[in-house]
């Protein structure tokens, strides 16, 4: 069924109306900052937007605004806001994530050398010890009670 021009114009009022909702941030629950809902806030069919049907003038005009917003910085769609905001809270945790990792790989080789040098530094002074006691062959005579009790 063909629409007339008073029709066209009718619809083109309510889906510049909508478009103007949409981009204010008026978004109706369940729906996105898109041609998709749109449509349906306007009451037209969204095939109606695309190629040379009626309101294809009227999508380029949406996006191209849409995307003027986001380039300034804006976000019309609250729900793209909170999109973008977690993809970057992820980004920095998986950083802090990936400096963590470093920092306990870097802990770990600390500790195992800290465990081989004092190894190393036990083995040594135990060695120590028997040279001293094999080198001295001098024996310790017993103390006999009396004089332990003297010295105490």
């Amino acid at each position: 069924m063909r629409l007339s021009k008073q029709q066209l114009a009718g619809n083109e009022a309510k889906i510049r109306a909508a478009m103007s909702r949409l981009l204010n941030g008026g978004i109706p629950p369940g729906g996105k900052c898109d041609i998709k809902t749109l449509a349906g806030a306007a009451g037209v069919d969204r095939t109606a937007f695309y190629g040379s049907r009626p309101y294809a003038h009227l999508r380029t005009e949406f996006e191209q605004r849409l995307k003027e917003l986001l380039d300034a910085g804006e976000r019309p769609d609250p729900r793209d806001a909170q999109v973008t905001r977690l993809k970057d809270e992820i980004a920095r945790l998986k950083e802090r994530l990936a400096q963590s990792d470093a920092t306990i790989s870097e802990l770990a080789g600390f500790r195992s050398q800290a465990l081989a040098r004092l190894a190393a530094q036990h083995d040594e002074i135990t060695r120590l010890r028997q040279e001293v006691r094999l080198a001295a062959g001098i024996r310790r005579l017993p103390i006999p009670a009396a004089k332990e009790q003297n010295l105490s």
